[in-house]
């Protein structure tokens, strides 16, 4: 059985890996349909990715079909198309055990501290499957990134009417979108590129846009848009330590501030002038948990969530060692690429 590893950083290689064994308690044999390619992978093919090491069979944005069951599975069935919630959780430390399954003190994302998807067949537990047979292969491989966006905006909890500043529109960012819109607050999209302010405004239908410029001009674009508030709810999706602490500068006074982008450099901020006279609230915003993915299936389903402006790139298999460095290239023009297994 074939798998394409990343063997160091900027270095792919195809192997041969040996059949997984029948499903045992609890577990599902599945075949890998479509991969989502995410910030994740690009940054691990890269070597700036923090929580991943080599060598590794990344692929955590999986849409998949179950194959077989082992004993006590009633969940899914053979047949069953399925989108993967790929955090694999020990379901006894503390975290877990207050329903923080997505932060398990032991956690291992598929593809990135463990082996992923881009292979054939795989073992996966079985209550990591969520059903969505009305779902395409390819809309069943974005579930796992648009959970990345709701559980952000569920952490900042947006109001109607309310302005949330989204900064970042890749697909972190856009994915928190959806959730702003399905809200009823009023989204802003921020970024450093036209282009995707651009697919922002046509493809996902919102005006509200701002081409970041990393000054003050910056904030005195978001005055202009929100009557001089600024915004209730700051959502970064960058990653960029800088656009990072700037992002408390753009919040208005008792706003909320997620960090749902990873940077590995340290922050430093002003806390009297900023955080604490604007009496602000920071939360980070790590993975997604069980109930996003059964929300999410059931929005695509309903029309609510529309996943045709989403993938625009494709590439089968055995090509994606040669195209996956194209996808790093900003001309490329990629928001989401998928990779087809058949």
């Amino acid at each position: 059985m074939k798998a394409l590893q990343l063997e160091k950083p900027l270095s792919w290689r195809m192997i041969d890996v040996a059949e997984p064994a029948p499903p045992g308690p609890g577990e599902a044999l599945v075949r890998v349909q479509r991969i989502g390619i995410c910030g994740t992978d690009l940054s691990g093919y890269l070597g700036k990715m923090p929580f991943f090491s080599y060598p590794r069979i990344p692929g955590h944005e999986l849409g998949v079909e179950v194959l077989a069951v082992g004993a006590g599975v009633t969940n899914v069935k053979p047949g069953d198309r399925c989108a993967v919630e790929p955090y694999i959780n020990c379901q006894q430390c503390y975290s877990c055990r207050r329903g923080h399954t997505n932060c398990c003190e032991k956690h291992q994302t598929l593809g990135v501290m463990c082996d992923g998807g881009l292979t054939e067949r795989i073992i996966l537990p079985a209550r990591k499957l969520h059903q969505a047979g009305k779902l395409t292969p390819d809309q069943c491989a974005l579930v796992e990134t648009l959970a990345i966006g709701c559980h952000a905006v569920d952490r900042a909890q947006p109001k109607a009417g309310e302005n949330v500043l989204i900064i970042g529109a890749g697909p972190i960012g856009l994915s928190a979108l959806e959730f702003v819109k399905l809200s009823g607050a009023r989204p802003i999209v921020m970024d450093i590129s036209e282009n995707r302010l651009a697919f922002v405004r046509e493809q996902m239908r919102v005006s509200d846009t701002l081409l970041a410029q990393g000054d003050d001009s910056d904030i005195a674009q978001l005055a202009a848009l929100t009557n001089g508030q600024l915004a209730d709810v700051v959502i970064d999706a960058t990653g960029n330590h800088k656009s990072m602490v700037r992002a408390m500068e753009l919040a208005t006074f008792a706003a909320r501030v997620v960090y749902v982008g990873i940077t590995q450099q340290t922050l430093e901020f002003p806390h009297a002038p900023v955080m604490h006279r604007r009496e602000l609230t920071l939360m980070a915003s790590r993975n997604a948990l069980s109930r996003d993915f059964a929300r999410i299936i059931g929005l695509i389903e309903a029309g609510q969530i529309d996943t045709r402006p989403w993938i625009t790139h494709h590439a089968a298999f055995a090509d994606v060692a040669a195209v996956f460095p194209t996808w790093l290239k900003p001309e490329t023009g990629v928001i989401k690429a998928v990779v087809t297994m058949e």
